[in-house]
């Protein structure tokens, strides 16, 4: 299973919410509801965020051992 805690803990610390995040990533909202839910995206929206955040994925999602 993977999680995006490590995104919305980001988004903590940057003062931003999901919306305006979604917004300045130009994720869609279908692609944010499922990343809330802890589904899995593209690889491309995975992109968008590693580089609107200048990080690596690691810092975006985790993996977690079922």
């Amino acid at each position: 299973m993977f999680s995006f805690n490590p995104l919305w803990k980001k988004l903590i610390d940057n003062n931003m919410n999901k919306t305006t995040f979604a917004t300045n990533c130009s994720i869609s909202k279908t692609t944010l509801a499922k990343m809330s839910k802890n589904e899995y995206i593209d690889m491309k929206s995975l992109d968008k965020i590693c580089n609107y955040f200048n990080c690596n994925i690691n810092e975006v999602v985790e993996h977690i051992t079922e």
